[in-house]
């Protein structure tokens, strides 16, 4: 049988091939602490899983691409306490299945390609799904690369018209993964500003704008002109609900109109009763502020035996992350597959992108014991 040739050319996705790195250390019989994949082990509220069984009572039929007007509402009312933004909930939000899936699909519906606007352009190090989801709607893809001496932010100005003048999609991520930086909203009106000139769409993913230990993030949806600006956010890190596919995207009512018109052709409407966990979780600060306490005595706790051993603190205070440059001589690689020879699972910034190259991950998911218990072997192996 014949399949597509991108699958082969993309190769196996970067998270894939760690999973089966930890299956094999599995079958040695080494007991693992994943801190591979932002995947928070706490889980998600009770008032949530409470609020999701509640909605089960007569649910049937099939969910509307729309959402319930009662989400809508309720995101609205959070994104006005939170970034003092007001957003039309019937024009400017829809909900969605998490954000990966809204991020995949995106370039499906802004790439006019061959001969259009036939460019994606990307950040690396990064979450690779906006990328490999451009591919696969028929975009080349153009990396901007993050580098330390520039603060892990994207230099626009050194992006030439041509590349502007075809461009669909321009894709920012902050607060940042893998770097855990957050950015300036000045980066977000240099960009708008390119986007009016050259006739693209801004789109923010916004996952870890709820998880910060100093600096607060700021929005792509606090600009003054929010016309051509599209964000994405879910309540996978904010509220733990990574099992849930809580998420959705606001912005410009004209890509809000063509995202409702194209989701209902490939049915990722979220499930009622999940749209009404997601309105528990939006009420609620408390457990998300108990969240920002525990990363943050997670990232001082595995920071130190780390610096300690020689590595340095390169990155932000922000997500779920902790970014580190390796050791002098020693590459991603190396230090991930040394690690991982002791149980310690982390991510290789090479596999998030060039530019990943002499940095890890650490996704810092694993419960307070568990990162303790880290500790203990990094102090003994390094």
């Amino acid at each position: 049988m014949r399949f597509s040739s991108l699958l082969a050319e993309l190769g196996t996705y970067p998270f894939a091939a760690i999973d089966d790195a930890k299956d094999r250390a599995r079958e040695r019989g080494l007991d693992l602490l994943d801190f591979s994949i932002g995947d928070p082990r706490e889980g998600a509220d009770p008032l949530v899983r409470d609020a999701l069984v509640d909605a089960l009572d007569g649910v049937a039929g099939y969910p509307r691409a729309a959402g319930l007007a009662e989400l809508r509402e309720a995101l609205a009312d959070w994104l006005d306490r939170r970034f003092d933004v007001e957003v039309d909930p019937a024009r400017e939000i829809v909900p969605t299945l998490g954000a990966k899936e809204a991020i995949f699909s995106f370039a499906q519906i802004m790439v006019d390609a061959p001969g259009g606007n036939d460019l994606v352009v990307v950040t690396e190090p990064g979450y690779p799904v906006a990328a490999r989801g451009a591919r696969f709607a028929g975009a080349a893809v153009v990396e901007l690369p993050l580098s330390r001496e520039h603060d892990f932010l994207p230099d626009l100005a050194a992006v030439s018209a041509a590349i502007w003048e075809r461009t669909a999609i321009l894709w920012l991520n902050y607060p940042n993964n893998p770097t855990a930086v957050c950015a300036p909203l000045s980066l977000y009106e240099q960009a708008v500003e390119l986007a009016e000139r050259h006739d693209f769409v801004v789109a923010s993913d916004e996952a870890y704008s709820e998880l910060y230990s100093g600096e607060l993030p700021c929005s792509a949806l606090q600009l003054e002109r929010r016309e051509r600006v599209v964000v994405f956010n879910s309540l996978s890190k904010r509220s733990s609900m990574t099992g849930y596919r809580a998420g959705y995207m606001v912005g410009d009512a004209a890509v809000a109109d063509a995202v409702r018109l194209y989701r209902p052709m490939i049915g990722a409407a979220p499930q009622a009763f999940i749209q009404r966990a997601a309105i528990a979780a939006l009420a609620d600060e408390a457990h998300v502020e108990e969240a920002r306490g525990r990363y943050t005595r997670k990232r001082a706790l595995m920071r130190r035996p780390l610096l300690e051993a020689g590595f340095e603190d390169a990155g932000g205070d922000a997500t779920m992350f902790l970014w580190l440059a390796t050791p002098a001589g020693a590459t991603a690689e190396s230090v991930a597959l040394q690690l991982l020879e002791h149980g310690i699972v982390v991510t290789p910034g090479s596999a998030l992108g060039p530019s990943g190259e002499g940095y890890i991950r650490l996704a810092l998911v694993p419960t307070e014991q568990e990162c303790a218990r880290a500790v203990e072997i990094l102090e003994d192996i390094l």
